[in-house]
Formats: structure tokens, sequence, C-alpha cells
């Protein structure tokens, strides 16, 4: 699929659901955009902007990686999720995540319409990077993927086990590479 606009959508969707709070004049008070193509963690995000800059400097980003390839739909349940979120920054201005306002404007909306369904948590596919680390206790020999190396980890079984749950450094973990396929 091609990557649709998102401003007729983010218009529509401030006059359906947000009483037009969203925009001042024509314009609206947070930018959106497809994000460069990094983004591939999660179908997107809200930033709140610094409030010297007002509230232009934030923005809502949707993953172009992740909902490229989608159903319209899962365009319009992202972009609606961030915009809920901007509304409880900007209009309510409250600082919460997905706490009881969030969850009442996600409510309404799903009530209110068939098409799509908001969400706290998304289900769409995101490509798992393998583990490029395996990190062994030097005493117990269990092993586990890591995707980073993680300084000063120690294996949590042995710290309870052997010294009462405090990090000691014999449990140090001791990285070495995942071996690739070939």
């Amino acid at each position: 699929m091609t990557l649709v606009p998102l401003l007729p959508i983010f218009h529509r969707f401030n006059r359906e659901y947000f009483d037009g709070l969203l925009v001042k004049g024509d314009e609206p008070i947070v930018s959106v955009r497809w994000s460069d193509g990094r983004l591939k963690n999660t179908a997107g995000f809200y930033k709140r902007g610094h409030r010297v800059a007002g509230p232009k400097g934030c923005e809502i980003v949707l993953s172009k990686p992740v909902l490229s390839n989608l159903p319209i739909t899962a365009v319009e349940s992202t972009l609606c999720h961030e915009m809920i979120h901007a509304w409880i920054d900007l209009i309510l201005k409250v600082r919460e995540g997905h706490g009881p306002n969030f969850q009442a404007r996600m409510h309404l909306i799903n009530a209110s319409q068939q098409r799509f369904r908001i969400s706290i948590c998304h289900n769409f596919p995101i490509p798992q990077k393998p583990p490029k680390w395996l990190a062994r206790c030097p005493s117990c020999g269990l092993a586990s993927p890591y995707k980073r190396l993680m300084r000063g980890a120690a294996c949590k079984r042995c710290c309870d086990i052997l010294y009462g749950g405090k990090w000691h450094s014999s449990c140090l973990l001791i990285y070495e590479p995942v071996l690739k396929e070939s």
C-alpha cells in the first residue's frame, strides 16, 4: 500500500472526536508525519514538545515500516490513538500515559464508530531482530539471549539463591556473540 496522506485523516478525526480543538485556524497544533523509516518497533508515538517552543513543538509520528503494508484501518487506529495523547497533553494539560482520561476517550471513540478499534497496545506484526548476544551465568551455566550488552548484569536466580537476593560479582553474566546460521 502506498502511504496515505495523514493530514486529511487528522482533520476528519479532529472534527469527529476532538471537537476541533487540535487545530487553531487551519493549522494543527501538533505536527503529524510519517517516520523516516527508522521507527520499526512500534506503530507510532506522540512526542511532547518543549513548552518554550509552544505546542507546535509536539508531534505525532507514524511508522512507515510497520504500517505501510497494513490496511488503512491500522493507520486510522494508530493516528487516533496518538491524537488522544496529544489531546490529553495539549487540551486537558494533563500528563498521563494510558490513564483514565485516555481510556475514557478511547472507549467513547470506539463506541461511536465501527470502522476501526483503538486499543492501548497494538498487535500489528513487528519484525523481531534476533539476539546478538548470549549471556551465561558462570555459577549455574544458565544462558539467556540479549539484544545488547548490559554492563553489571548478574544472574538473578543465583543472586537470589546464593546471596539472599543481593547482587554479587560472582554472578556477573559473561557475554558471547550469537553465531549466525549460514
